[in-house]
């Protein structure tokens, strides 16, 4: 009989493509999920239960109904404008929604926990390849609640016995290359998105916040990694604990950062048409060039990123054009 696995944040973008990848492997992925940013059409691949982690009688009703094998947890506020003005929702809802699926974790004798953590716990540490053993120094209310419930987890497991394993990573990008689930926010504030959206004429010129930065061109550098890619690891990283092995943490990245407008560059070369700009003042909260390795993946994981920043934008690109959910 198949495993179940239950998928807090499932109706997500990088928690659906998750279920997808979990529902391949062999498992069952149950998706928790109040729907505040995550969508119903996106629960195609195992059964849907529409709760609140800030509900623990509905946690732990979920947890006796399909008693899971593991959890996997994506559900968060994780934008950093926003953290900024309003810090007291992340700590609430993000560290207390962790503390209720982990408690109820626990209570329900599940033993195994990933956890979608974030490169925004490192902060601004610009000219330095990020991986598992840089010291985390967050600069917004986001990185700082994922930071605390990645703590939190360590506290569990020491007490608890609750193994998990941890993947920091920064901007996901892409669609399902199937073309069954991909990317959709209200608001939209994911670059690939909001630019391709420009192109189409669906919204105004894309704003490009802070051209005066200490990069190669004056704006910010990231490292993309492809939402399958992402989804990918996360099972590998469910088998190393259903494996028996201990708690550990992953970064999850391709080494090699993109400014904004490299990424814009490639957008007019995949769609053949000009992608729309102006320019704008820095948000709070955004750091510089955050670029991550996953070394420690690659060895231990046997994972690596198949899919390069054109290969996310051509699938992005698609699904944009295929009207998404």
């Amino acid at each position: 009989m198949a495993e179940h696995v239950l998928v807090a944040g499932g109706a997500g973008y990088v928690g659906a493509h998750a279920c997808k990848a979990l529902a391949r492997a062999g498992y069952v992925p149950v998706t928790f999920d109040n729907l505040a940013t995550g969508w119903e059409a996106a629960v195609k691949f195992g059964p849907f239960v529409r709760g609140d982690l800030m509900d623990r009688a509905a946690v732990d009703a979920a947890m006796a109904a399909w008693r899971p094998v593991a959890v996997m947890h994506f559900a968060a506020r994780s934008l950093v404008g926003e953290s900024m003005r309003d810090p007291g929702a992340y700590w609430r809802e993000n560290v207390g929604g962790a503390l209720n699926l982990i408690e109820a974790s626990v209570a329900a004798g599940v033993g195994e926990f990933v956890f979608s953590s974030t490169c925004a716990t490192y902060g601004d540490q610009d000219g330095v390849l990020l991986d598992e053993d840089t010291p985390q120094r967050p600069i917004n209310a986001y990185g700082a609640s994922k930071l605390a419930i990645e703590q939190m987890l360590g506290n569990f497991g020491e007490s608890h016995g609750l193994r998990s394993v941890i993947f920091r990573y920064f901007n996901v990008a892409g669609a399902d290359p199937d073309g069954e689930v991909g990317e959709k926010h209200e608001p939209e504030t994911h670059l690939i998105p909001l630019m391709l959206e420009a192109v189409e004429g669906k919204r105004g010129a894309l704003t490009v916040f802070g051209s005066d930065y200490g990069t190669a061109d004056g704006t910010c550098v990231r490292d993309y990694v492809h939402v399958a890619d992402l989804a990918e690891a996360h099972v590998r990283g469910l088998r190393w604990l259903r494996d028996g092995r201990g708690s550990r943490v992953f970064c999850l990245g391709t080494g090699t950062g993109y400014s904004v407008r490299e990424v814009i560059e490639h957008a007019r070369v995949v769609t053949n048409r000009a992608v729309p700009v102006v320019e704008g003042a820095r948000r709070a909260g955004d750091a510089a060039a955050l670029v991550c390795g996953s070394a420690r993946a690659r060895d231990e994981l046997g994972w690596e990123p198949q899919r390069g920043l054109g290969e996310m934008i051509r699938d992005a690109w698609r699904w944009s054009q295929s009207g998404g959910y």
